[in-house]
This record gives C-alpha cells, sequence and structure tokens, in this order.
C-alpha cells in the first residue's frame, strides 16, 4: 500500500508544495512545529532512510540542503534544524524547521549521568 506520503506525491491527496525535482518532493508540514515547517521526501517510497541507496542518500540530503537555504533566505530565519525521526509515516521524511532560537522539540534533557554514557559509549564503539 502506498504511504501518504507517495499518494501526495501522486496528487491524490493535497499539500502545500514548497519544491520539486524529478527525484524529490517538499512540501510544508500540515502540524508544523514554526511557521515554515517543511518535509522533503524522496518520491521513491522507502521506510527507513539509513535503507536508502547511498546515491539516494547522498541526494536527499543536498535537496534537503536546497529547501534549507530557501526557508532560511525567504524567511529570514537564524537557523533551519534538521529531525529525521521515522516512525510516524513509512516513507523517509526530513523535517526542516526554521528557527531564530533553539525550540524545545527534543523533550526533556534531565541531568547527566556520565556513567551511563561512558557504559553506552563502550558498547557502542567500533
Amino acid at each position: 500500500m502506498s504511504s501518504i506520503f507517495s499518494r501526495i506525491v501522486a496528487g491524490e491527496i493535497p499539500s502545500h508544495k514548497v519544491w520539486e525535482d524529478d527525484k524529490h518532493f517538499a512540501f510544508l508540514d500540515i502540524a508544523p512545529i514554526a511557521p515554515g515547517h517543511t518535509l522533503v521526501i524522496p518520491k521513491q517510497e522507502t521506510d527507513y532512510v539509513f535503507d536508502l541507496a547511498p546515491d539516494a542518500y547522498d541526494e536527499l540530503w543536498r535537496a534537503a540542503r536546497r529547501v534549507a537555504e530557501q526557508l532560511r533566505s525567504v524567511l529570514k530565519c537564524r537557523r533551519v534544524c534538521v529531525m529525521v525521526e521515522g516512525y510516524v509515516v513509512p516513507h523517509v521524511h526530513i523535517h526542516l524547521i526554521p528557527t531564530d532560537k533553539g525550540p524545545d522539540f527534543r523533550g526533556s534533557r534531565g541531568d547527566t549521568d556520565h556513567a551511563a554514557l561512558t557504559a553506552m559509549a563502550a558498547k557502542l564503539a567500533f
């Protein structure tokens, strides 16, 4: 079954398109964290960002950069934050969030547990 994003690309579901090329589509998020919050997707449906072929992965990030530069230029924001979370829609998508200050979309950080960080670094090291 096609993801909702594939249906948007096909024109079956309306969107607020910002940009597209032959392989990518960028449109405004319908529940924005900030004005101008945009999603950049590959037109070819892939569920998980690290399942993209290396060339497709690189091309997606170049597309995201192009859209981010436009957001920053037009909106005169200080930065465009990036988020890739990958669970809500089974179709790779990069969130671009224009900001002038650091929005708290990362959740509470709490106190630093250096012992837990040391253990996790040792576990992940390669």
